[in-house]
């Protein structure tokens, strides 16, 4: 017979175990190293003792270590290590100093706990944390590092260079530059900015699960500039340390060649998971643009990122990240940007006119344009209040040339009507560009003008677009116009009113602009094409006839212009070479032997050469003799080569039934 005390003892001991989940005094979490530095900033997290282990188990990442546990920045699952099965394990990850410690706890998550009312971007539900069974020690960045998130931008001024960075306390920093990497005999102030918590909108950028400090925001412009000389520089302070020396060329107001990387919708990866899943393919657009940068040498370029910036939507440390990523290109190459419906968009925008209800959503998570306004610094002066305490919306619209090429970036996003500011500057800037200068005009925006993607939400914004910019476009010969949100690349005849004015890739300023959708830097959520009204099933079909080239690769285009030709190319993530291009010459060119018509080159807009820089200046023009007889065999070839694949196709259509590979629902 079982004593009391024995039945209480045995109870006490049920009860323990029903709670080993919750309070586990066997797992242990450690952290290595305590201090992280800039080059020296991955850790490694292991853990040991985790009974019964389930592919559920995960592990947060907090900062501050103060943070709820629900409150996490990221997460990454147990199961990413070999040995989780057997109670042990460890991962590494990179981190990003966000001016906080950080600290990592370790939970069981059991199925019976799953609930799809709490979901991440993908519909997957977020990890629970009812069961925490670890808490590891803090850890934290090293002090006198210097400035993080360094990058540079245009002014207004040819003999400018802004550089913009961020530290954790706001004191006196300073750009000391030189043309000499030794002797950084040059000095320039920054000004400090900051916004706070209160300034966001709404949520999630104004709670805790989004809210995190985002440090003190210095702006310094280095001045006195000679024309395209590599500058050396760095920021920071005695007191707080100093960044490491970078190096830029400066802007030639001489010079006759233009060089641009240019593409919209990049976003930011992250090491973990987190509420959103990332854009991973920014990495390789970073890399890619980084190799084209090392060829360039001494020449200078310029980045433009075409709205959907970070894509932090709320999530302030995303911000963090982003800037992070692309710093190796940023501190050499100016990045300017224009404002997307994720950095701006919320229901309750001062600009919402009836027949853009429902391009405005919640975008922005809640930030309203604010990050994005004090984070960037480009040129020119145009902003927008808020409708509330927070800073004006700025970066909205403006312009700047360089080289042969003079570049306007517009907003999507704000009121572009005839009559407006943006209308009456974009007009304006148009009227005054000199073209014996700058023979060539490239417009961007976010939202595009034109696109085959099955996207209607936007109908009533582009019919707009069309009715104010569309006559401003063709009258003052804008040759490109360029535009992110749709998640692919996409070329267009030259076209007005939706017709071709011509259907060559290499030709003279035809009568209207070459517009090219160049959203496809690493957000990954596709829109299907624009079906046919035949075949309203089939999510791939043949494009329109407007719609010279579509491509559903990660990449971004590069730019390459002299006074007689621009030529942009789309270059593939997945293997860095050449899957497009266009090349207009201007009225400069006087000896350009293309006709308006001819199509001859147009074989080139599938080449995967990698087009070197170096041959930028050279325009080649293939010579004309013997083209009738190269005609006539091409002629022969390719009728042969028709007759062959008609059939073939014709036996694989009775033979087997169509099958494509469905793309994901639209996430613009």
């Amino acid at each position: 017979m079982v004593s009391r005390e024995a039945s209480s003892l045995l109870l006490l001991a049920l009860s323990l175990s029903l709670l080993a989940p919750s309070l586990s005094s066997h797992v242990s979490l450690s952290v290595s190293p305590k201090t992280l530095t800039r080059s020296n900033r991955t850790v490694r997290i292991q853990w040991s003792g985790v009974e019964s282990p389930s592919e559920l188990d995960w592990l947060g990442i907090y900062s501050p270590p103060s943070s709820r546990d629900k409150n996490f920045i990221g997460y990454v699952f147990l199961n990413s290590s070999a040995t989780w099965q057997s109670g042990y394990g460890s991962v590494e990850l990179p981190l990003v100093n966000l001016r906080s410690n950080y600290v990592f706890r370790l939970f069981r998550w059991t199925y019976d706990e799953v609930s799809y009312r709490h979901q991440d971007h993908d519909g997957n539900p977020l990890p629970q944390t009812k069961h925490k069974l670890a808490v590891s020690e803090e850890i934290g960045f090293a002090s006198g590092l210097g400035p993080e998130q360094i990058h540079l931008s245009f002014t207004d001024n040819e003999d400018e260079m802004r550089v913009m960075f961020i530290t954790a306390d706001g004191k006196e920093n300073v750009v000391r530059y030189g043309l000499d990497e030794g002797a950084l005999n040059q000095t320039a102030g920054t000004e400090v900015k900051r916004y706070e918590q209160a300034h966001m909108c709404d949520f999630p950028a104004n709670s805790s699960i989004g809210w995190r400090d985002p440090g003190f925001i210095h702006d310094g412009v280095m001045k006195g500039l000679k024309n395209g000389k590599r500058y050396y520089y760095k920021v920071g302070s005695d007191a707080t340390g100093w960044s490491a020396t970078y190096s830029f060329i400066s802007r030639d107001s001489q010079s006759n060649e233009t060089f641009a990387f240019l593409f919209g919708d990049m976003g930011t990866y992250t090491p973990y998971r987190t509420f959103y899943r990332m854009q991973d393919e920014s990495q390789s657009t970073v890399k890619w643009i980084l190799r084209d940068l090392k060829a360039l040498e001494n020449k200078p370029a310029l980045i433009s990122h075409i709205g959907d910036i970070s894509y932090a939507r709320g999530f302030s440390w995303v911000w963090d990240e982003f800037f992070n990523q692309i710093e190796p290109i940023a501190t050499s190459t100016p990045y300017h940007v224009c404002i997307g419906n994720h950095e701006y968009d919320w229901p309750n925008q001062p600009w919402r006119p009836w027949w853009a209800y429902s391009s405005y959503n919640k975008d922005g998570g809640g930030e309203c344009g604010v990050p994005y306004s004090l984070k960037f610094h480009m040129p020119g002066d145009s902003s927008e209040p808020t409708g509330t305490p927070a800073p004006a919306t700025r970066n909205l619209y403006y312009s700047f040339s360089a080289g042969v090429v003079h570049f306007i970036y517009i907003s999507t996003e704000t009121n572009f009507e005839q009559g407006s500011d943006q209308y009456k500057f974009i007009k304006s800037d148009l009227e005054r560009v000199n073209r014996e200068k700058t023979p060539f005009i490239v417009l961007q925006g976010h939202r595009p003008m034109y696109t085959t993607s099955n996207e209607v939400r936007d109908a009533g914004l582009r019919e707009k677009m069309l009715q104010s910019f569309e006559p401003l476009l063709v009258q003052y010969k804008v040759t490109l116009a360029l535009w992110g949100h749709v998640h692919r690349y996409e070329r267009f005849c030259p076209v007005k009113n939706f017709q071709c004015v011509n259907v060559s890739s290499s030709f003279k300023y035809a009568g209207a602009p070459v517009h090219m959708v160049i959203g496809m830097g690493g957000q990954d959520w596709q829109p299907i094409w624009e079906p046919r009204p035949d075949h309203q099933d089939r999510p791939i079909f043949p494009q329109p006839i407007r719609s010279m080239y579509r491509g559903g690769e990660f990449g971004y285009t590069r730019l390459v212009a002299t006074k007689e030709k621009l030529k942009i190319e789309y270059v593939g993530n997945h293997d860095g070479q050449v899957h497009d291009m266009v090349e207009i010459f201007s009225d400069l060119y006087v000896d350009n032997p293309i006709s308006d018509n001819d199509d001859n080159n147009n074989s080139t807009s599938n080449s995967t050469e990698n087009t070197s820089f170096k041959e930028a200046k050279e325009v080649v023009v293939e010579p004309r003799v013997g083209n009738y007889v190269k005609a006539g065999s091409v002629i022969m070839a390719a009728l042969l080569l028709g007759y062959v694949l008609g059939f073939f196709t014709k036996w694989k259509r009775e033979n087997k039934q169509p099958t494509w590979t469905p793309v994901k629902t639209i996430e613009m």
